[in-house]
């Protein structure tokens, strides 16, 4: 993928001064443009040290309006950093609909300099560009417009260009050791970036390597590219994100019988017999929190159900047994414009827990495959692909190593109306009961679909599902105590 690049390209500067100012003009008009689409941009600047990213960077800054512009540079993990999966400082920092994310610095760095030093495999370094590759993949299919930059230098040009800088007094500071470091592992460089480059050349992201030598012409290329593909973001047809192909239903159950059908509804637990074991489980998991806090492990504990199912009875539970600096719940309700700006699931990675921490989802990120299906929120292309999303979004999660436990509560339909008319009748119960809830039980079946089918996708080995029989409560509430007890414990 190099090999193209090596030739010598320079750009004169009778060019450069005739091209530049209407190109300038040119890429103004099209970033102002873009704030009216849905398109986040994302800039990815990687190449040889030395290369010229920063300079490059630094004359995108100049030619764009910075007030829909952001740089992210990624240095060493932080501390908060480290405590959640490698992807959530990315997540975080991903452009809203309309602007532009320079990365200066990507989910590419870490890897190849992993393999780099022999710290990883050949295989591991494969492993994390397919999972760059599908995490690009889903920016795309959402909207976002992806450019990746690689600034590349010959060896000879890379030594020529780090001793300059080291001679000159002003930019002396930005040759490292590590430079020169690297420059001596210069073929392995080479070698495994070139590999992390092909398997992640798609035609959604792909590529665009730039001979680095001239800086005229590193600038002029990339400024060339990034306004003809800004150009394409801003026309009708481009407005929305490509279809993707819906993935087949899920197969019938046998029988007839669908997941929620085999749950035992009937189940009850006696009073006493309830505050008992209540007392017990509480106790236990009041144990766990503070050995994972002590030993810095985390978790996400998920609740989905039925409107009046008990989610948030069973919440309460699981917290009075814990200390409110240990834990945070984040109940989950129609998106705010900052959300509906980002990735659905960006939302979602913003609250991952600390190490030694919970986070309890009241609702979570299976809106996009329950609600937003059920009420047309989502096209079928959208939440078909939420599936494989989902399960890469979790897997990630507990390949950090956090405990991870998702609740379906379960109630019957005709439990379901006796809770609802409750609601209308008991007045500190009234603010529960909305139009909206009624207006989804209506369409019990087509949520009764939704949930198998969610089940059926997104239950792996990693992230299984719960299915907790709700209509008594008190089964409920045990039953998801005894699930994070047994979670902790296995994860401890």
């Amino acid at each position: 993928m190099f090999e193209a690049a090596e030739v010598g390209r320079t750009i004169a500067k009778e060019v450069w001064d005739l091209e530049v100012p209407q190109l300038r003009a040119d890429l103004l008009a099209a970033q102002l443009a873009l704030r009216s689409t849905r398109v986040p941009v994302i800039l990815i600047v990687s190449g040889a040290d030395g290369a010229g990213k920063g300079e490059t960077v630094n004359r995108l800054h100049e030619w764009l309006d910075t007030r829909g512009l952001e740089t992210h540079v990624f240095g060493p993990l932080t501390d908060e950093e480290r405590d959640r999966p490698c992807y959530w400082r990315f997540w975080r920092t991903l452009p809203a609909r309309g602007r532009i994310g320079i990365f200066f610095g990507s989910w590419y760095t870490d890897p190849i300099v992993r393999r780099v030093y022999g710290r990883s495999s050949t295989t591991e370094l494969d492993d994390a560009m397919a999972r760059v590759a599908f995490f690009e993949k889903m920016l795309v299919e959402d909207g976002a417009l992806i450019l990746k930059f690689w600034f590349h230098l010959a060896k000879k040009e890379q030594k020529r260009r780090l001793r300059r800088l080291e001679r000159d007094p002003e930019t002396s500071w930005r040759v490292s050791p590590d430079d020169w470091k690297h420059f001596e592992l210069y073929d392995r460089f080479r070698k495994h970036s070139e590999r992390a480059l092909a398997r992640t050349d798609t035609e959604h992201a792909p590529w665009h390597v730039v001979e680095a030598t001239d800086d005229r012409y590193r600038e002029l290329t990339t400024g060339r590219t990034l306004l003809a593909a800004l150009q394409r973001a801003v026309t009708p047809a481009a407005a929305a994100p490509p279809a993707a192909p819906a993935p087949p239903a899920a197969a019938a159950p046998a029988g007839g019988l669908t997941i929620l059908d085999r749950v035992d509804l009937t189940r009850t637990v006696t009073d006493n017999a309830y505050r008992k074991e209540l007392a017990k489980l509480q106790s236990r998991l009041s144990r766990l929190a503070r050995e994972a806090y002590q030993r810095r492990q985390s978790s996400v504990a998920v609740f989905e159900g039925w409107d009046a199912a008990g989610k948030g009875g069973a919440i309460r539970r699981v917290a009075e047994a814990m200390d409110a600096r240990d834990y945070k719940v984040i109940s989950v309700a129609a998106p705010t414009d900052e959300e509906r700006a980002h990735h659905y699931l960006w939302r979602f990675w913003r609250h991952i827990p600390r190490a030694g921490t919970m986070t309890l989802y009241d609702r979570s990120w299976y809106g996009r495959v329950l609600v937003e299906r059920v009420e047309g929120f989502a096209t079928e292309a959208e939440w078909a692909r939420a599936y494989a999303e989902i399960n890469d979004f979790e897997a990630q999660l507990v390949g950090h190593g956090m405990a991870l436990a998702k609740f379906w509560l379960h109630i019957g339909k005709s439990e379901q109306l006796a809770r609802f008319r409750e609601r209308e009748q008991v007045a500190y119960k009234r603010h529960k009961i909305t139009d909206e809830d009624w207006r989804n039980r209506k369409r019990w079946t087509r949520y009764e679909e939704a949930v198998n089918e969610m089940v059926a996708r997104t239950s792996t080995r990693a992230a299984p599902w719960t299915i907790v029989p709700a209509n008594d409560k008190r089964v409920a509430r045990l039953t998801v105590l005894r699930t994070l007890c047994r979670g902790l414990e296995q994860a401890l």
